[in-house]
């Protein structure tokens, strides 16, 4: 597996979000067993980045990450996400970002992940009741006590990561960034080559929709948020489907997977971006490390860039209104 530099933090190129382990997807939490072999075999293949966040679950997603990692801990690039959940009393889907509320949620991730310093450390979403000034300065503390190592952000716009920049340095930002999804090329990833600030790619393969299995949202249990997707609605789901032809089409030509072309394209983009691909089995988590030796032509990277945009917006309407733009 490749490396690369989020700023200055040495990470495998292709990580692992473990959110669907857990939280979110049809079957989340029903096979704590698989989802740690998944965790163990990715760190076999020499993936070092693995990514959660308190909120998924909450807590649960957090815990199983701990103990997959246990006399593991010096593999992995640890990342973790506060801010929302309210530990004053508001509970989970509470935006806080309050110095006093990261002093809590930090000192949980710890606990939760059994370890004695976190190695990136986001805030999940901006916190519009919270200047972003006090917020990264309670972040700075903890560097320098040696709890969390860096500090980044997710879904934070362009005035947001310059104003937390001029007080610490910012390590990455984690966004939505996929071929259906390309909101950050306009002026967030420009930001962020400006000021060396690395990109996380979560949701590479579209929620799934890239790799080409999905045909029908009948395959998702009352569970699953996507089905409250716009992508996935009865309008917009066969139009998206194209999408996922396509990709697959190219997929034929290169003799790999569609999840491998979809990744592939993405780490085409700059060897400042490192996607994390969420699986919680052990033969996608192969599939998708395996992503990191697939080459595109350039006639074939044009063709996938010039894929129209996907339809419908990539959050329903409230997780919208908790992305910073």
């Amino acid at each position: 597996m490749k490396h690369i530099k989020l700023r200055d933090l040495d990470v495998s190129r292709i990580g692992l979000g473990t959110m669907g382990m857990s939280f979110a997807y049809t079957g989340a939490g029903t096979d704590d067993a698989e989802s740690m072999r998944t965790i163990h075999r990715a760190l076999d293949l020499g993936v070092t980045l693995i990514d959660t966040a308190e909120i998924y679950g909450p807590f649960t997603n957090e815990e199983l990450v701990g103990r997959a990692i246990e006399g593991r801990r010096d593999e992995v690039v640890l990342a973790t996400k506060f801010g929302m959940i309210s530990h004053a009393g508001g509970g989970p889907g509470i935006l806080d970002s309050s110095p006093a509320n990261i002093r809590t949620a930090v000192e949980g991730s710890l606990a939760r992940l059994g370890t004695d310093h976190i190695d990136l450390y986001y805030q999940h979403r901006v916190d519009p009741g919270t200047p972003i000034e006090d917020t990264i300065g309670a972040l700075a503390e903890l560097v320098a006590e040696g709890k969390i190592r860096h500090i980044g952000l997710s879904e934070a716009g362009v005035a947001t990561i310059r104003r937390a920049h001029a007080v610490h340095p910012i390590t990455a930002l984690q966004s939505e960034y996929s071929l259906w999804t390309r909101d950050p090329e306009a002026a967030v990833l420009p930001l962020l080559r400006e000021l060396n600030i690395g990109f996380v790619a979560y949701s590479p393969l579209g929620r799934g929709f890239l790799t080409g299995k999905i045909r029908s949202t009948e395959q998702f249990d009352a569970t699953d948020f996507r089905a409250t997707n716009p992508r996935f609605t009865e309008e917009n789901f066969p139009r998206n489907l194209s999408l996922a032809d396509e990709v697959a089409a190219v997929a034929a030509e290169v003799g790999a997977t569609p999840a491998q072309v979809a990744l592939a394209w993405l780490l085409a983009q700059g060897d400042d971006i490192a996607p994390i691909p969420g699986t919680k089995r052990v033969s996608r988590v192969e599939e998708n490390a395996a992503a990191d030796g697939v080459e595109l032509t350039g006639a074939q990277i044009a063709k996938l860039t010039a894929l129209p945009p996907a339809a419908g917006d990539h959050h329903n309407e409230a997780q919208m209104r908790t992305i910073d733009r």
